[in-house]
């Protein structure tokens, strides 16, 4: 948190400097490349996707972000279930993981099927992903398939395919629903896509099947 911290102050310190070179470009700093993506961020101008597990780790994310003003977008949350309220007061988005078996690292240990669950009932935008390499991306749907089994609705897991990720993304007017002037990349199933008999049996990318 001190690393992260120390970045943005410098990021800060750079946004001044680039302030006040517009009345005297003699002042303009060197170019650096990284800091200059930081400071799109405190201006709101790019997202900041953070990858985290545990509840205090998420509590000092969101104290960043409100120290600094820049906009989160949580990623994995293994402890979401843990301070879902708090996430929801902070209108903190979250995608997260959903994996079937023990393992991986001590930080994901309380991990639970319930954080799906738990952050629909406190009002999180919650998504999906699949950490490709950690959970195949082909288990995309298996994700949301076990958040429902563990109490989630199917309304909000199905949006949490879908509309949520372009929202996080900043893509929602261009991607996540099937909608008149939006990109149509979009499958077409068997059957119940929750359902692990279902089958892909059509995939349309840009309008061409």
């Amino acid at each position: 948190a001190a690393l992260a911290r120390a970045l943005w102050v410098k990021a800060q310190a750079h946004r001044e400097a680039l302030q006040a070179a517009v009345d005297d470009p003699t002042k303009k700093p060197s170019r650096d490349l990284g800091l200059e993506a930081l400071v799109e961020c405190l201006e709101g101008k790019r997202v900041v996707h953070h990858h985290t597990h545990r509840h205090d780790d998420v509590m000092t994310v969101m104290r960043l972000s409100k120290e600094f003003g820049f906009r989160v977008v949580l990623h994995h949350v293994s402890d979401a279930w843990h301070v879902a309220n708090e996430i929801a007061a902070a209108k903190v988005p979250c995608s997260i993981i959903v994996i079937d078996s023990p393992g991986g690292k001590i930080e994901a240990k309380d991990i639970d099927w319930a954080n799906g669950a738990a952050l629909e009932k406190a009002g999180v935008l919650t998504g999906f992903h699949t950490d490709d390499g950690i959970t195949d991306s082909r288990f995309f749907l298996r994700s949301a398939a076990l958040s429902v089994r563990a109490g989630m609705s199917r309304e909000a897991a199905l949006y949490g395919m879908t509309m949520a990720g372009a929202r996080m993304l900043d893509l929602d007017d261009r991607t996540g629903s099937l909608k008149a002037g939006k990109d149509a990349d979009f499958v077409v199933y068997s059957g119940d896509p929750l359902s692990v008999y279902t089958k892909a049996l059509q995939t349309w990318v840009e309008g061409v099947k």
